[in-house]
């Protein structure tokens, strides 16, 4: 644990280190008059924390820069700062005009781009716990029927199907009001073991609805697509940084940022298990060589309709984290406080 002067003057190296990119030399934290400490005395301190691993001495000069470590430190000092009501009340207002989770996503990732300069990240990830909201049939003819099915989050999913057998548009509203009113609200994966066991329970006294329904139920009616829903914002943004690395080495960098995949297992691998908390991660080459010169601040939240989100900013290194994790909490805090 390091004493509250200590965890100060590693923050404002930090900060120093942030604004010039540059090793940060003791003298030019002893100018800061809140401390009052001689260079000498700044340099013992840095020591210790370089000995404790939050510092390193990048070469033979005087100055320090700080570590993962550090910036971890730093970090979670800014998260504990509160939320100003008036920015919550923005962001949430913004995606409360959203139509679908799609929409809502998409917002996610503009807003944090507009608030950070950065690159917005905003994915939501379908769980086994959706809630049904309700299911929509419609009738193409020749036996042709798209099933839509819209959860609380505002997930929507829709397939066309060919029937074996004829079906009017009267018949599949009457299917659509017996499960809306029947399962509105249940969990899908549990709608679909009530719902067949149902089905099979008195087969032989089926009328002909509901033969129908069968039909539909083994079409998949409630076999909702687990792909998760995925926007980036802000990529271009980058380029006004000062990458220290090769024009191949940037535009292999860039390229990277295109494959959704990899930043999915990006936010999987460092937001894992961390709901409602702001994860920080400074380099991320050990996840990708090409990302080596970014850091990820992100957060995941989980909504009461059972969708998981994950929320992110990435930026480089020397980002400005008090922004960017502002952003993250602000926007983070609105999607998972929307009703669904």
């Amino acid at each position: 644990m390091l004493s509250s002067r200590t965890e100060q003057i590693l923050c404002s190296i930090v900060r120093a280190y942030i604004e010039s990119g540059e090793p940060v030399a003791s003298g030019s934290i002893s100018k800061l008059r809140r401390y009052n400490l001689s260079p000498a005395s700044i340099r013992n301190i840095m020591g210790d924390l370089a000995s404790d691993g939050y510092l390193q001495q990048p070469h033979t000069s005087a100055g320090r820069i700080p570590t993962e470590k550090a910036f971890q430190l730093y970090v979670h000092g800014l998260e504990a700062k509160r939320l100003h009501q008036d920015r919550l009340g923005f962001v949430r207002g913004r995606l409360n005009g959203a139509a679908s989770m799609e929409e809502r996503v998409e917002r996610c990732s503009h807003i944090l781009t507009e608030l950070t300069n950065g690159l917005g990240i905003a994915a939501a990830i379908p769980t086994a716990s959706h809630a049904l909201d309700r299911i929509e049939l419609v009738s193409l003819g020749e036996r042709r029927v798209v099933m839509v099915v819209v959860t609380k989050d505002k997930m929507v999913w829709d397939r066309v199907v060919v029937l074996e057998q004829g079906v009017t548009q009267d018949e599949l509203n009457t299917i659509r009001n017996y499960v809306n009113q029947n399962f509105g609200g249940w969990v899908i994966s549990e709608v679909q073991v009530e719902l067949k066991r149902r089905l099979e329970e008195a087969s032989a006294a089926y009328d002909e609805i509901l033969r129908k329904l069968i039909l539909l139920h083994e079409k998949g009616l409630l076999n909702v697509g687990q792909a998760p829903e995925v926007h980036m914002e802000g990529a271009s943004n980058l380029v006004s940084f000062d990458f220290h690395v090769t024009r191949e080495r940037l535009k292999e960098m860039f390229h990277a940022l295109e494959q959704k995949q990899l930043i999915l297992d990006l936010l999987d691998r460092f937001l894992e298990d961390r709901s409602g908390k702001v994860g920080v991660k400074v380099g991320l080459g050990d996840h990708d060589p090409r990302f080596g010169e970014l850091s990820l601040i992100g957060v995941t939240v989980n909504t009461p309709g059972g969708m998981s989100a994950k929320i992110a900013v990435v930026g480089p290194v020397r980002m400005d984290y008090e922004s960017a994790v502002s952003a993250v909490l602000h926007v983070g805090r609105a999607f998972g406080s929307l009703p669904s």
